[in-house]
Order: structure tokens, then C-alpha cells, then sequence
């Protein structure tokens, strides 16, 4: 692999990920991508796209830009990545309870809506009638 194959342009990142330039901007500017910089350029590595991958997953799963940059940050530690995949599980586990009581709040309101729709069905074809006897 020759070393222009080894590295992806701004355009290329944002077709491969679905990220916008200034969203691969923002990253950088947050420590989070280190491109290669010729002129105006930028150009991203091997690792720029692996924390990139990371930084996306880490995102959907609702962690906050700085818990993933201290993740990442973590990668060097030189213990094979353990206290970083340690920190991740933990960080993992805490999403999740907070995924799982979003959920219950969200189907609790499903199910208020729901009644009060029914409530509201009722009430309108009660008024409809009263309104087709006058």
C-alpha cells in the first residue's frame, strides 16, 4: 500500500462516514482527529479513521465528546488497551441503566397519551352526537 492509500482526504472521510467536513473540523479542533496538515489540506491516517469509527459508535450510544476523548486518550496507557476497555465497559454500563430508564419514562408517557387520546375520542363523538341531535 502505497502512502497516498494509507490516507483519506476531508471528502473521501465524509463519504466513507456520513460526517459532514465541519464535523470532521470540529473533531479536530476538539482533539479528537489529528489529520495531517499539507497547506489546506487535510489528511487523515489509518488511526484518524479508527478513532473516527470510535468517536461515531461512541456517540449513537449517547457518551458525551469528552468521555470519548478520555477514552481514547487512554488507548497509550501500554497495559494492551486494558484499563481503556475497563473504562469503556464501565462508561457502557451507566448508559445503558440511563438508556433503559429513558425508555420507561417514554413508554409510561406512550401509554398517558394514549389514554388521553381514547379520553378525547370519546368526548368528541359524544359531543358530535349531542351537536347531530340539535
Amino acid at each position: 500500500m502505497t502512502e497516498t492509500e494509507e490516507v483519506m482526504t476531508i471528502r473521501e472521510m465524509c463519504d466513507a462516514y456520513d460526517v459532514t467536513p465541519r464535523t470532521l473540523r470540529f473533531y479536530e479542533s476538539k482533539e479528537l482527529l489529528f489529520p495531517i496538515r499539507d497547506g489546506q489540506k487535510r489528511l487523515f491516517t489509518k488511526r484518524d479513521r479508527a478513532r473516527l469509527k470510535l468517536i461515531l459508535r461512541g456517540k449513537r450510544f449517547g457518551f458525551s465528546l469528552e468521555e470519548i476523548r478520555q477514552l481514547l486518550d487512554l488507548y497509550h496507557m501500554g497495559d494492551q488497551q486494558h484499563t481503556q476497555l475497563k473504562r469503556t465497559y464501565e462508561i457502557a454500563q451507566e448508559r445503558l441503566a440511563d438508556m433503559e430508564r429513558q425508555r420507561e419514562e417514554l413508554t409510561h408517557a406512550i401509554e398517558d397519551l394514549q389514554e388521553q387520546l381514547a379520553w378525547g375520542e370519546k368526548i368528541i363523538a359524544s359531543m358530535s352526537k349531542d351537536k347531530a341531535a340539535e
